[in-house]
């Protein structure tokens, strides 16, 4: 391989890495508020393929990527907020609730999304970051989806709020210790829900870039599993949300990796690299089985601790 075929598979990977990473980066960061607050949403999936479908009709039907963001938000908020109110109740399995979810979701958008499959929708724009250079290998690989500068500064924002703000400390107090939070007078169902909530309107804007930018259509295969990958990606980032940013673009240059070897005329073993995600997944969770490594960072009304 010649050092200008291997700096082009180079850019392409750091490219795919953004592109790929960004739902990987909502849903996570969706997913570790809500952990924050004690409460597993296994739902995931479902929200983010709603969200995606919602947000592609939103763009179809009103001409603007934007509405159709914020359509998927509120899509992907709405689901999780019935996952919250589920949840609250007592008796109620956090898991079961989120598979079911998961097949609501889905099916809701499987069926409402059947007229959105051939039409095509305004596409999010990019943010070209290189037009400093004459390569179009650089332009291409930096021109950025213009939702990840917004996951970036979501996920400093979280990590500094969870650290640093009343709003912070009872959330992390829910997810700590249910007794502490009640005895200073806070409702634990209401703060689960609302940080179940907001971690699905967050993990909607990752419905919101799969549909209306990378792959930038609506059909029923869209997610691949991406919702349930990123609560993986939570536990690999110890519940921090600086590490679901490093995490969600290690994810998203694996995924990368096949269509980067086929940019550069590379098709041998296509479909092999494709799964590498998968594969990612399931070597961070055998890392992670043992638990001396799982509890680290957990908030302990999980029940992952011992």
């Amino acid at each position: 391989m010649s050092a200008e075929i291997g700096l082009d598979l180079l850019l392409a990977i750091v490219g795919g890495a953004v592109r790929v990473g960004t739902p990987f980066l909502f849903v996570s960061l969706g997913e570790c508020l809500t952990e924050k607050s004690g409460r597993i949403n296994l739902g995931l999936e479902g929200v983010l393929v709603f969200s995606a479908m919602a947000g592609f009709g939103g763009a179809y039907l009103s001409g603007s990527p934007w509405v159709g963001v914020l359509l998927a938000g509120l899509s992907g908020a709405a689901l999780a907020l019935l996952h919250g109110l589920l949840c609250s109740l007592k008796r109620v399995s956090d898991i079961a609730t989120g598979i079911a979810l998961m097949l609501l979701g889905a099916g809701l958008a499987f069926y409402l999304g059947k007229p959105l499959i051939q039409p095509q929708a305004p596409q999010i724009p990019s943010l070209a970051l290189g037009a400093w250079s004459a390569s179009p290998g650089v332009q291409s690989a930096l021109a950025i989806n213009a939702l990840f500068p917004v996951g970036v500064a979501l996920a400093g924002l979280l990590s500094w709020g969870l650290a640093n703000t009343r709003w912070g400390l009872v959330v992390r107090m829910a997810g700590d210790s249910s007794d502490a939070a009640r005895a200073l007078g806070y409702s634990v169902n209401g703060v689960r829900i609302a940080a179940t909530t907001a971690g699905g309107f967050i993990a909607g804007l990752g419905g919101a870039s799969l549909s209306l930018y990378y792959p930038g259509s609506w059909n029923e295969g869209l997610s691949s599993g991406q919702g349930l990958i990123a609560v993986a990606l939570v536990i690999f980032a110890r519940w921090s949300p600086w590490r679901c940013l490093g995490a969600a673009l290690l994810f998203g240059g694996a995924g990368a990796i096949g269509p980067a070897l086929q940019s550069v005329g590379i098709g041998g073993g296509y479909y092999l690299f494709n799964a590498v995600p998968y594969a990612l997944t399931l070597a961070i969770l055998v890392a992670t089985c043992s638990p001396q490594r799982a509890v680290k960072g957990a908030p302990l009304e999980l029940g992952v601790s011992t």
